[in-house]
C-alpha cells in the first residue's frame, strides 16, 4: 500500500515546527506519518529522518515544506534526493516549489527541469547555512570586543568550599562526600578545583 509521509525540521529545540506541520496536514499528510527533527540541516544524521528513510518504499510519497527543511548541504541534498527517487523509487513533493514534484515530471524534460531547480535550491540552502555561520561568528567577535561573557555562567565557589576543599585535599573525606556537603554536581566540583590550580 502506497503511503504519504511528511518531514519537518527546525534547527534547534527552541524553534517551532507548527507552520511546517500545518502545511503538511493541509497538503493531505496524515499527522501520524509526519516525522520531525529538531536538529541542524548540516548533515542527514538525524534520527527521525533516518527512520523516515528506512520506512520509505517504492511508490510512497514524501512531502516537505521547502527544500531547506530537507537539509542545508548542497551535495548531500542532491545525494539524498537521488537515493529516494532513484534507488528507493519513492516520490518527493516540495510544497513551496511546484516544479519539485517528482509525481508530475516523469519524462526526460521534466526530470531535467526538476534536477536543475533542485540544484539551484540546494545551492541556495547551503549558502544560507554558510551565511548563518558567518553572522554567528561576527556576533561572537563583537560580543567579545564589548567584553560580554559568552556561554554558561562561571560556577562560583560556595562560602564553605575552602574548608571542605581542604579536608578533601588532606584525605579526611572522599570527593563524593565533599560534593554532597557542598551540594555540587561532579562536573561543577571538579571545575572549581581546576580553577584553583
Amino acid at each position: 500500500m502506497k503511503r504519504t509521509y511528511g518531514y519537518a525540521r527546525v534547527s534547534d529545540k527552541d524553534q517551532n515546527e507548527d507552520r511546517q506541520i500545518k502545511a503538511l496536514i493541509d497538503a493531505g499528510v496524515d499527522e501520524r506519518y509526519i516525522l520531525i527533527d529538531k536538529q541542524s540541516g548540516k548533515d542527514f544524521n538525524r534520527s527521525q529522518y533516518q527512520i523516515l528513510k528506512a520506512a520509505l518504499r517504492e511508490g510512497d510519497l514524501l512531502k516537505i515544506k521547502s527544500i531547506d527543511r530537507l537539509g542545508r548541504d548542497y551535495r548531500q541534498i542532491i545525494s539524498e534526493w537521488r537515493d529516494i527517487t532513484q534507488d528507493i523509487k519513492a516520490d518527493i513533493k516540495v510544497l513551496d516549489m511546484n516544479m519539485l514534484d517528482t509525481t508530475l515530471h516523469k519524462d526526460l524534460l521534466g526530470t531535467f527541469i526538476s534536477d536543475l531547480i533542485l540544484q539551484v535550491l540546494a545551492y541556495v540552502a547551503e549558502q544560507e547555512r554558510q551565511n548563518i555561520k558567518q553572522r554567528q561568528k561576527e556576533g561572537i567577535e563583537i560580543a567579545k570586543i564589548k567584553g560580554k561573557h559568552l556561554g554558561r555562567p562561571k560556577a562560583e565557589e560556595p562560602k564553605e568550599f575552602e574548608e571542605v576543599y581542604n579536608r578533601w585535599i588532606d584525605g579526611k573525606i572522599l570527593a563524593k562526600e565533599a560534593m554532597e556537603e557542598l551540594n555540587l554536581k561532579r562536573t561543577t566540583f571538579y571545575k572549581l578545583i581546576k580553577n584553583r590550580q
